[in-house]
């Protein structure tokens, strides 16, 4: 069986399972859902944090025990219409119509309410070191993830509704979120109830600002992209990798953020914006495939080390790696293949991550399926254009 038929037949058995279950499900992250530590952690920060990270880091799954229920992530539920969209772009089937359809009509139901534009959140509260989220509180990372999901619909399948609930996004950007200043670049903050600067949330915001410029504001957006791609491409390293964030408890360098850096920057540059940046974005690609991947493609979190393997890393890679040039197509191969072989359950599901001695099986929807079916979808795409006309295929947004 080739690698392409083991793709195919991996996303059917992961139709059944995102199908059955309407695409909801627990999330890493969702320990505060839980009523009791919801109760706990009421007046404490530590609590929350401690509780969160328990939840996430345990090989059982707690959730049933602690009164957690599964639910519909939005996030997730933008990255499975992304992948049902590429679907229906392969093999035109009423079926994926549907499905994007219906998907289209929950992302709808999903939008984050009282802010000046679509954006979306989390299913649960999230508490980080510095700051708590309150459930559906938007974050620029979510809404611009499925801002790129909305218009590659639309340029997929003529889906309307798809574009509709995209241009809406640039109001919430623009308008919601916080700005950290250095001279005269800027970073977005990661949500209007925090300032954080964090790079990949800011490149990514950047990048659905860049791609809804071919549907009109596009001199307004034009200098608003350049500064805050401007800001987050001064910080990056010489070797062109990027630290997380620019303070001393936020200064790792992982996989999947990485990816996220440079799947941003192309989409920025492939609008005809910051050709000053395309050298720099050239040696972060070299960077994430030299520093990232073992021979067997194996995919590290971490430049130093390699596990846990999370299931972001390889998803993140085989999405960015198969849109790239064809020296990078045996590395989406060898990573495609190692994903199959190591995270894949063959019921349907991913594995959350993989250990030196231990592999965490517990199924995340969003985390895990979501994020696999993407990648997985992106791949077959792909293989099908590059069948045709021997180099990768990027949806480029036409306007309207």
């Amino acid at each position: 069986m080739t690698l392409r038929e083991r793709v195919e037949n991996c996303i059917q058995e992961m139709l059944a399972y995102i199908e059955e279950a309407d695409y909801a499900g627990y999330d890493p992250y969702d320990a505060l859902n839980s009523p009791v530590i919801s109760y706990i952690g009421a007046r404490s920060k530590w609590v929350r944090v401690a509780a969160t990270h328990l939840v996430r880091r345990s090989p059982w799954n707690l959730r049933p025990l602690l009164g957690i229920r599964k639910g519909h992530n939005p996030k997730g539920i933008g990255l499975f219409l992304w992948g049902y969209s590429r679907l229906y772009a392969l093999y035109r089937t009423d079926r994926y119509l549907k499905r994007v359809d219906y998907l289209l009509e929950l992302l709808d139901a999903l939008r984050s309410k009282g802010y000046s534009g679509n954006c979306w959140g989390y299913n649960f509260d999230w508490q980080s070191w510095t700051f708590l989220r309150p459930k559906g509180t938007p974050t620029i990372v979510n809404t611009s993830f499925i801002g790129h999901a909305l218009l590659d619909c639309y340029e997929l399948t003529g889906r309307r509704k798809a574009l509709e609930l995209a241009i809406p996004i640039k109001d919430f950007i623009l308008n919601d979120l916080h700005r950290t200043w250095e001279g005269e670049t800027f970073c977005f903050s990661y949500t209007p109830v925090d300032t954080e600067a964090v790079h990949n949330a800011n490149l990514l915001g950047a990048s659905i600002l860049a791609r809804l410029m071919g549907y009109g504001n596009g001199h307004s957006l034009e200098s608003v992209v350049l500064a805050s791609v401007a800001y987050s491409m001064r910080s990056q390293r010489p070797d062109g990798s990027w630290f997380y964030a620019d303070t001393d408890i936020q200064s790792w360098i992982d996989s999947f953020h990485t990816g996220f850096n440079l799947q941003a920057i192309r989409y920025v540059l492939d609008t005809g914006l910051a050709p000053q940046w395309r050298a720099a974005y050239e040696k972060g690609v070299r960077y994430y495939a030299e520093r990232f991947f073992l021979g067997d493609g194996t995919p590290k979190y971490y430049q130093d080390r390699v596990y846990p393997v999370d299931i972001h890393a390889p998803a993140q890679a085989i999405s960015f790696f198969c849109q790239e040039q064809e020296v990078y197509q045996d590395l989406t191969d060898r990573i495609v293949a190692w994903v199959l072989a190591n995270l894949y359950s063959g019921k349907g599901f991913f594995y959350f991550r993989k250990g030196k001695f231990l592999t965490n099986r517990i199924s995340y929807m969003r985390w895990s399926q979501a994020w696999a079916f993407h990648a997985l979808s992106e791949y077959l795409l792909q293989e099908s254009e590059r069948r045709v006309s021997l180099k990768p295929r990027r949806i480029k947004s036409v306007g309207n």
